[in-house]
């Protein structure tokens, strides 16, 4: 499943680099780092991505129970390394029927996780408020990581961020009930140190999400 890189914060169409320009060009966002083709799920895909990168790529480990490896996708290209990651896990919700999950992981300004959050981005900013108690807690990298509510997004998904590892740290749910999840404190693990572990992640099918955010 290849296809063309896209402009991470609108998913439109983006110019490579060329002689007027030396970095990728979307008509509405300038310069950006492009979204490369989603991979579909493989402990293979997720191998290409975390040799890739220079951010990092996060996944609930241990996977909550029956919950699996949906798919990864990441912005950047050769020349920059990944700037952006993005990965995808699916399961049954806490409260019933099918929940997902996309963890994000980026730049300041790569505006990835505020096109999966539903909201302007291209950072939290202004629809977080940091001057109350953080909403929930997760640990990343074994360090205690909090994390606020995104106010203003869509009322079909939940949405929480924080910065892990000097990044924006992104928590994406469908639906609104499964931010339920972010309460249990996650233990979230960068996939660029799991080692030979990385082998043992179970896969399912190719979350829609990671396509459709």
């Amino acid at each position: 499943m290849r296809g063309e890189p896209s402009c991470p914060r609108c998913g439109g169409r983006v110019r490579a680099p060329g002689l007027f320009a030396d970095a990728w060009q979307c008509d509405v966002h300038g310069t950006v780092y492009p979204l490369q083709p989603v991979i579909p799920p493989s402990v293979e895909a997720l191998n290409v991505v975390v040799h890739r990168t220079q951010v990092p790529v996060w996944m609930p480990w241990p996977l909550p129970v029956g919950w699996l490896f949906t798919g990864v996708a990441y912005a950047g290209d050769d020349r920059s390394g990944g700037r952006a990651t993005a990965v995808a896990c699916s399961g049954p919700g806490p409260l019933g029927g099918a929940g997902e999950m996309i963890l994000i992981a980026e730049e300041l300004g790569v505006g990835l996780g505020a096109r999966y959050a539903g909201i302007d981005g291209p950072d939290p900013g202004s629809y977080m408020n940091v001057e109350k108690p953080p909403q929930a807690k997760v640990l990343a990298a074994g360090r205690p990581t909090p994390l606020w509510h995104v106010y203003r997004t869509p009322d079909d998904r939940a949405v929480f961020a924080g910065e892990a590892l000097g990044m924006w740290l992104w928590a994406v749910m469908w639906p609104e009930q499964s931010g339920l999840l972010m309460y249990d404190e996650l233990v979230l693990t960068d996939l660029r140190d799991a080692g030979a572990e990385i082998d043992l992640v179970p896969c399912g099918a190719l979350s829609p999400r990671l396509l459709r955010p």
